[in-house]
């Protein structure tokens, strides 16, 4: 059987054809991250967006020139003006029970669940880890880091919670959580994002971010970006996450009118097929290019 790969990072709808020789396949899907909580009241804080779900499957049979669907999940749009994030979309192979990672949940703010985090992303088909939660509010002026994505056997880490909350270290291969916000100067009022996982197969686990420090990536994976970085004079946000599928850092809106913060969208996901399914498997290390 021929040896080779598709890797689909751009979120959509793709259809996926069959290559001549090939009868099985192994896929990973890791779903997008959940955007933040952001904007609003003065003195408003709000809750990190979550991890996305990594799952795999493999030797799944396939037959040579038929079609597959490929989804590939965006992540979540941050919230804006006291709203709470969006849940990053899911991503899939084939259909969504035949191996699908599911999107990290979008971060609240502190008028809805007293700010709470969003919550990791659950594997939908396959096997694989959930993304880590997003980081909590932590007091009246600080708000939560992103969440991790999820790794091949393990969940993602946690987001630091609240004033210099650190983020928790991914296992199995998953990204870490991004830092809770650093300090009350005007140019720190944000959350760091998580860690985003690789598709390369398991690798060592994102560490997690402390004081509006990104989270690392897991097995590969893209870091988060720091928090606390103004955007301009007057609109602030937390940091991004890493790819793929970590949840974003949230931000602050300080005590003046004039000084909005808005939240941060998730990072997207990602689909990665390899063949032949029965040799080349997750989370081995035979699953680099051909």
């Amino acid at each position: 059987m021929p040896r080779g790969e598709s890797l689909y990072a751009i979120p959509g709808t793709y259809s996926w054809t069959c290559p001549d020789g090939v009868t099985s396949v192994s896929v990973v899907c890791v779903g997008g991250g959940g955007g933040s909580g952001g904007g609003g009241a003065s003195n408003d804080c709000f809750g990190g967006g979550a991890g996305g779900a990594l799952a795999y499957k493999n030797d799944f049979s396939v037959t040579a020139g038929n079609s597959y669907t490929v989804v590939v999940g965006d992540g979540g749009f941050p919230g804006f003006n006291s709203t709470s994030g969006e849940t990053g979309d899911q991503s899939y192979f084939n259909s969504t029970s035949t191996v699908a990672a599911n999107g990290g949940g979008g971060g609240k703010s502190r008028t809805y669940s007293n700010g709470a985090g969003g919550t990791g992303g659950t594997v939908a088909a396959g096997t694989g880890g959930s993304g880590g939660n997003g980081g909590a509010i932590g007091g009246s002026l600080f708000s939560g880091g992103g969440g991790g994505a999820g790794g091949y056997s393990g969940a993602g880490g946690r987001g630091g919670a609240g004033q210099y909350g650190s983020g928790l270290a991914g296992s199995g291969g998953a990204g870490g959580g991004g830092g809770g916000t650093g300090s009350e100067s005007a140019d720190n009022y944000s959350s760091a994002g998580g860690g985003g996982v690789g598709v390369y197969g398991l690798g060592s686990n994102g560490s997690g971010g402390s004081a509006s420090n990104g989270g690392g990536g897991g097995s590969g994976g893209q870091d988060g970006y720091d928090g606390g970085n103004p955007v301009n004079s007057s609109l602030r946000r937390g940091g991004a996450g890493g790819l793929f599928g970590a949840g974003g850092g949230a931000s602050l809106k300080s005590g003046t009118s004039s000084n909005q913060a808005v939240g941060t969208k998730g990072a997207s996901g990602a689909v990665r097929i390899i063949w032949p399914g029965d040799t080349r498997t997750f989370p081995s290390t035979d699953v680099g290019t051909p």
